[in-house]
């Protein structure tokens, strides 16, 4: 017992602090995780995805599928595809662009792109309110938290898009920024990054919303069999969701539908 403790220790405090049992004395109780059921970007062998010269490392794609997401091994994967994998494979690709001659900046896509990114920048900038990026950050985060989380219910969820719009709201009118553009300026780097969270989270909303069942890592409140299991309705949502942007909070569902040749979708239960 003193080896096992020495060793395991802090894991085993943990477990009894949140299951009230003493692993020392009951045994564990173990089971599958939502990890197991995740998936990533699809990749080749060389973990380039089907986006030629986009390759996605460790927990994005899916090469060993949801087992490379569970804890350290997670890490590992990480570590393995950044340190051993992709220095020998990006270079396959790379090879191939020798080939292609320097693209001039002057490129009228190039200066459209400079341009579009010069005038956020400046409107980001020019806000001159009073809240931090880091202060929308934390109150999108709870948003989300409590209620587009593991477990969500219809009200929660189109509670939580009304007050992402509001949120989106202050930010674009209350946003203060220090600093400079011209400098090296975090502030600035993270505002352009909750501002494309906020974006997402409310595409995360719409999305939960929309899909009423319980499935992989998601569980909705109403959908639920008599033992508290996750329900699914493969019927209606049998398809992967794309939405394409339309600007101003709309987006435009695309649907991929799944087809099961071999392994068919069945109800699971973990008691």
């Amino acid at each position: 017992m003193e080896v096992v403790k020495e060793k395991y220790g802090n894991l085993f405090d943990m477990y009894n602090k949140i299951t009230g049992e003493d692993p020392y004395n009951t045994p564990m109780r173990i089971y599958p995780a939502v990890h197991y059921t995740m998936g990533g970007l699809w990749v080749d062998y060389e973990l380039m995805t089907s986006v030629p010269g986009l390759y996605a490392l460790g927990e994005a794609n899916f090469s060993d599928h949801g087992a490379n997401r569970l804890g350290a091994s997670a890490l590992m994967q990480g570590l393995a595809d950044g340190y051993f994998v992709i220095p020998y494979t990006a270079g396959n690709y790379l090879a191939g662009e020798i080939r292609t001659a320097p693209i001039p900046t002057t490129h009228p896509a190039f200066e459209a792109a400079e341009k579009a990114v010069a005038d956020r920048l400046r409107v980001l900038k020019n806000i001159n309110g009073t809240q931090s990026p880091e202060s929308f950050h934390k109150r999108l985060g709870k948003i989300m938290w409590d209620k587009c989380g593991m477990a969500r219910n219809e009200a929660g969820l189109k509670e939580a898009i009304q007050e992402i719009r509001a949120l989106k709201a202050e930010f674009w009118r209350d946003l203060r920024i220090t600093g400079e553009i011209a400098e090296f300026n975090p502030e600035l780097d993270k505002a352009g990054r909750v501002a494309d969270f906020i974006e997402l989270g409310e595409l995360m909303c719409q999305d939960a919303l929309q899909r009423r069942e319980s499935c992989g890592g998601h569980f909705r409140e109403e959908m639920q069999t008599e033992d508290g299991e996750a329900l699914r309705d493969d019927d209606l949502f049998a398809f992967v969701a794309a939405w394409e942007y339309k600007g101003d909070s709309n987006w435009e569902l695309h649907k991929e539908q799944l087809e099961f040749e071999v392994a068919h979708p069945s109800q699971r239960s973990y008691k």
